[in-house]
């Protein structure tokens, strides 16, 4: 104490200091998912794709940084009434403070990489057939607005959070919002041309680099540190620093079993072990722990990535036999393990209830898909949603970027 006083510091400051400086460094972490949604879904798309993914990933997320500075974040945090429906519209990120445990600057930027996470999920989800702007465009809304919202109704005070409702890091604000957006822009864009036949097939249409989609679901799974340790918001005394690190075992657990789950699962069904389904299992896994890492024991924590490895694998299944085209799985990983996520909370968690959890997930969903699906009509309506069938077989790097993925490579198509 005696050293602190003679550098003119004081144990407050100091706490101060270092939950801004973690606070910062977990949000670092999540910004670096962005790569790891842009390498995964690059991965998991045609080679002609892949360019244009790659060009949705990075103006996504810096329209996600756009918005959510100009309006986003303060619809959700700023100047709104505690247990509401209808958040205060302004401009900007508000004012320190006088009492706060770190920097406001260092909130608005956690905050805003987990915008960007949101957004990140509808990009994989529309692939391969739906049109640059119109989903830039769209991107606008949902990270200025439609997030914000349902945002302040749990995180910011609203209505949700006044009935119980928890959601510890965003299994179902951030994922199934997401994967919400999602399903409204797949059902009135339609699947890829060639991927049910006729008479109620699927057919398969492999992504062009595995290598890249396993790179992506590495830095995801490492982005996921800063997703649910950085939701603990404080780690400068012991309490808090224990439960941080807990966190970190559990969030590694889920994801460790979800991928043991799919991997036998796959063994079950086919023989084989499916590398983009164990992919999907640890990530199903992650997005499961994220509603509460805290709380479960580490055996709960990997019983419910094992749960989540498997369902998210018959939920892709599920959607492919209604005809619901989702070229990388996002819709089951980040909708259906989310919801997973959010019912599972009370199995360790006292302080929520089947109730509330399924309240609140039943809001959010029809929230962000009622208000997406409005947005995308409006958008089909007016400059378009989906790509013509010549640019959707020639590719979309063609018509939308102008610059080829991998130029080195030549495909030869037939004359018929």
């Amino acid at each position: 104490m005696e050293e602190l006083t003679k550098l003119g510091l004081t144990v407050t400051e100091l706490r101060f200091a270092l939950d801004t400086f973690y606070f910062l460094i977990s949000g670092a972490l999540v910004m670096w998912m962005a790569a790891g949604f842009a390498m995964l879904e690059a991965g998991l798309v045609r080679s002609k794709n892949t360019t244009e993914i790659l060009t949705k990933n990075v103006c996504l997320y810096s329209i996600a940084c756009a918005m959510f500075l100009l309006v986003g974040y303060n619809i959700m945090y700023v100047d709104n009434t505690e247990g509401g429906i209808l958040p205060s519209f302004g401009s900007l990120i508000g004012s320190q403070a006088s009492d706060a445990d770190h920097a406001l600057e260092s909130d608005f930027f956690f905050q805003v990489v987990f915008v960007a996470t949101a957004m990140s999920i509808v990009s994989g989800a529309v692939a391969e057939r739906m049109k640059l702007w119109a989903f830039l465009a769209f991107s606008v809304v949902m990270t200025a607005v439609i997030y914000p919202v349902e945002g302040y109704w749990t995180w910011g005070g609203g209505f949700l959070s006044e009935a119980g409702f928890f959601d510890f890091a965003g299994s179902g604000i951030v994922h199934m919002a997401g994967a919400a957006a999602a399903i409204s822009g797949v059902l009135l864009l339609g699947a890829r041309k060639g991927k049910y036949g006729a008479n109620g097939q699927v057919n398969p249409i492999p992504g062009s680099n595995l290598p890249m989609a396993t790179l992506g679901m590495f830095i995801l799974w490492m982005g996921w540190f800063g997703f649910n340790g950085g939701s603990q918001l404080l780690v400068s005394d012991a309490e808090n620093a224990t439960a941080v690190a807990k966190i970190f075992v559990n969030t590694n657990s889920a994801a460790a079993f979800g991928a043991i789950s799919a991997l036998l699962v796959c063994k079950v069904i086919w023989g084989k072990a499916d590398l983009t389904m164990i992919l999907n299992g640890a990530l199903a896994g992650l997005v499961a722990i994220t509603a509460d890492p805290l709380s479960p024991s580490f055996l709960m924590a990997a019983v419910i990535g094992l749960v989540a490895g498997a369902v998210v694998i018959f939920s892709i299944i599920a959607l492919d036999r209604v005809k619901i085209d989702d070229p990388v799985g996002a819709i089951s990983v980040h909708g259906v393990a989310g919801f997973l996520g959010l019912m599972l909370v009370p199995l360790s968690n006292a302080d929520a209830s089947f109730g509330s959890q399924l309240y609140g997930a039943a809001v959010i969903f029809i929230w962000v898909f009622t208000a997406s699906l409005l947005v995308w009509f409006v958008l089909k309506m007016t400059m378009g949603i989906r790509v013509t069938e010549e640019e959707e077989y020639n590719g979309m790097d063609v018509s939308d970027c102008g610059v080829d993925a991998y130029p080195e490579f030549v495909s030869v198509k037939s004359a018929s």
